[in-house]
């Protein structure tokens, strides 16, 4: 009867994430509200807040069921593959940002919002971060500090122009709504690590 119960409960609650999806995708984020979700659900808005605790919390569930780098569970290359590894993960990056307009929509919004369960999320996202700049520092020998830099400087590169994207056709003369715009800027991103990694490695 558990099982039962607790297989009722994960069906519902997709299908109020998927809700939340179609909504963000038909009107945009704005038209987002309790009673529009457990209507399209078909189910009662009672259950948002039984499951996710609020209209918020239900939206950050949906963040971290689809975010990058909280799910990002590759295997750590060897030493000899580290740098094909970096380039990897941030193409990735690319790819679910620009596939996934109501993550987009989404993480726009949880830059204007600040509460519990939006900080729950920033936790697990900054734990993974730390985690990975952690295993390349091993991997490769530079500083933690300047890795660190590095990756955050790509990573809300990336964030800023896919977002920027929507209403923006061009930024410095690359074409950020066109496959071959981001094209180049991945080639330009593969750059950048592979001069970082050329860099010489200075003790501290």
């Amino acid at each position: 009867m558990e099982k039962e119960i607790s297989r009722n409960r994960q069906t519902t609650e997709q299908v109020l994430l998927d809700a939340v999806r179609e909504l963000v995708e038909e009107s945009g984020f704005e038209n987002v509200g309790v009673n529009a979700v457990a209507t399209r659900a078909g189910v009662s808005k009672m259950l948002i807040y039984r499951y996710f605790g609020s209209l918020d919390g239900l939206i950050a569930a949906y963040i971290r069921q689809h975010d990058f780098w909280i799910n990002f569970d590759e295997e750590l290359p060897d030493r000899q593959h580290v740098g094909e590894f970096v380039k990897r993960m941030f193409r990735g990056q690319v790819a679910l940002l620009r596939e996934n307009y109501t993550l987009n929509r989404l993480y726009r919004w949880e830059l204007t919002t600040d509460n519990a369960v939006i900080r729950e999320l920033r936790e697990k996202r900054e734990a993974k971060g730390c985690w990975l700049v952690d295993a390349v520092s091993r991997l490769t020998g530079h500083p933690r500090k300047e890795i660190a830099v590095v990756a955050t400087l790509i990573n809300t590169s990336i964030c800023y122009l896919t977002l920027l994207a929507e209403n923006c056709e061009e930024y410095n003369g690359i074409r950020i709504q066109e496959d071959a715009g981001w094209r180049q800027l991945e080639e330009g991103i593969d750059t950048l690590i592979d001069l970082w990694l050329s860099k010489k490695i200075k003790s501290e």
